[in-house]
């Protein structure tokens, strides 16, 4: 089986434990990952709460996710907890819902139509497992397996 496949298993069930920790303490795991020298990031947000993350609650998820990571025995030097910021990282199908109307930046894995791997527009939501863009040539639907990495533009208007 090698190392690679049980390493990705372990990252999604350590993942939907960190998802399940997070949302009983009241936040949304955004993302993360396992970074260099022992680093373990992790973003997390206040779903449906004006204000987003603020210092106190980076270090009270801190703090539970050391003694958790420690009941886990899990392997880290470091533990950052952060808020995702302004340029949110949209990793889930629901955030394509829950920032509709918002400006967005999505790169895809495979070019659309075999020429543009890069959209810029606003979300007009979710169909059909397709995020929906409206960009300056008109409205774009990407197939979410094919987003490689999607942010929110933030709007300093």
């Amino acid at each position: 089986m090698g190392f690679a496949p049980i390493f990705y298993f372990w990252i999604m069930d350590f993942s939907s434990l960190l998802e399940k920790t997070l949302n009983g303490l009241g936040y949304e795991l955004v993302d993360m990952e396992f970074a260099a020298r022992g680093l373990l990031r992790v973003l997390i947000d206040k779903p449906g709460k004006a204000g987003g993350v603020d210092v106190e609650d980076c270090a009270a998820v801190s703090r539970q996710l050391s003694r958790l990571l420690e009941v886990e025995q899990v392997d880290y030097q470091r533990l950052e907890v952060s808020s995702p910021g302004l340029d949110r990282p949209l990793k889930k199908a629901a955030d394509f819902e829950r920032f509709t109307g918002e400006m967005a930046h999505v790169t895809l894995r495979v070019p659309f139509s075999g020429r543009q791997r890069n959209y810029r527009g606003r979300i007009l939501g979710l169909a059909d497992r397709q995020a929906r863009l409206m960009t300056e040539a008109g409205e774009v639907r990407i197939d979410l397996e094919n987003i490689a990495k999607a942010r929110l533009e933030p709007d300093f208007s």
